[in-house]
C-alpha cells in the first residue's frame, strides 16, 4: 500500500487523536510512502494537535493534507503538516488565541497562576510560530491574525500561503480509507491537559459554555 486516505471529521479530543495515531502506525508497517490527511474540525485539544503535527512532520513518508469542509483553531495546526496542503471550493479556515479552561472548585495561588499563564503564552507562541513558518509571514503578523480571529476563504488561504492549490478532487475510487469521528454527538467533554492538572489550553471554533463550575477566560 502506497497511498494511505484518513477522513477526519472530528474534534481534536484524546479519542480521535489516539484512533488517528494508531492508523497511521499501522500504515507505517504497511510501508506507506503517502498520507492523504481529509480534514474538517472545530479545533479542540492544543497539546494533541501539537502533538501530531509534530509527528507528522518528522514521519517517514510524505504528507497532504486536505480541507474538505472548515478547519479551524488548531484543525489548521495538523493541516498545516502537509507537505502540499489542498482545500476544496467551499470551505473555510479560522484561526483565532489559545484559550484555557479551570474546571471544579481548584485554587491557585500567584505563583501557580503565573505557571499557567506561561504555559498558555508558550502554547499560543507555539501555535503562531507553526502557522508562520507554514505561510513565511512574520511571526507578528500571525499573532495579529490570530488576536482578530481571522477566517479565511480557500482562495484568501492561498493567497496567505496556507494553502498550495484549490481543488475539487479528493481521492481516487479505489483509495484505501479510514475514518475518524463522523462527528461526536452533542457538547464536547473539556479533556485537553495542556499545561497543568484542571487547567486545560485549547482552541476551539464554537463558544465553550460557563457554568458555575467553569471559567473560560480568553487570552487577548
Amino acid at each position: 500500500m502506497s497511498d494511505l486516505y484518513i477522513r477526519f471529521l472530528a474534534p481534536v479530543i484524546p479519542q480521535t487523536v489516539s484512533q488517528l495515531f494508531q492508523i497511521i502506525d499501522n500504515a507505517l508497517q504497511a510501508k506507506i510512502q503517502r498520507l492523504h490527511l481529509l480534514i474538517s474540525s472545530p479545533g479542540g485539544s492544543v497539546f494533541h494537535g501539537l502533538s501530531v503535527y509534530n509527528f507528522l512532520r518528522g514521519a517517514p513518508f510524505e504528507t497532504l493534507t486536505y480541507n474538505f469542509g472548515s478547519v479551524d483553531s488548531i484543525g489548521v495546526i495538523i493541516f498545516c503538516a502537509g507537505n502540499r496542503r489542498l482545500s476544496v471550493p467551499h470551505a473555510r479556515f479560522l484561526i483565532h488565541p489559545v484559550q484555557f479552561n479551570i474546571q471544579g472548585t481548584a485554587q491557585f495561588d500567584e505563583k501557580q497562576l503565573e505557571e499557567h499563564l506561561k504555559g498558555l503564552k508558550i502554547d499560543q507562541e507555539n501555535i503562531a510560530r507553526v502557522i508562520a513558518d507554514t505561510t513565511g509571514k512574520p511571526l507578528h503578523k500571525i499573532e495579529e491574525d490570530m488576536i482578530s480571529r481571522t477566517t479565511l476563504s480557500p482562495t484568501q488561504a492561498k493567497d496567505y500561503g496556507l494553502v498550495h492549490d484549490v481543488v475539487s478532487t479528493l481521492l481516487p475510487a479505489d483509495a484505501h480509507l479510514a475514518v475518524i469521528g463522523e462527528p461526536l454527538p452533542g457538547p464536547q467533554p473539556l479533556l485537553f491537559h495542556a499545561t497543568a492538572p484542571l487547567v486545560q489550553a485549547q482552541t476551539r471554533s464554537w463558544d465553550l459554555d460557563v457554568t458555575s463550575s467553569e471559567v473560560n477566560p480568553k487570552s487577548t
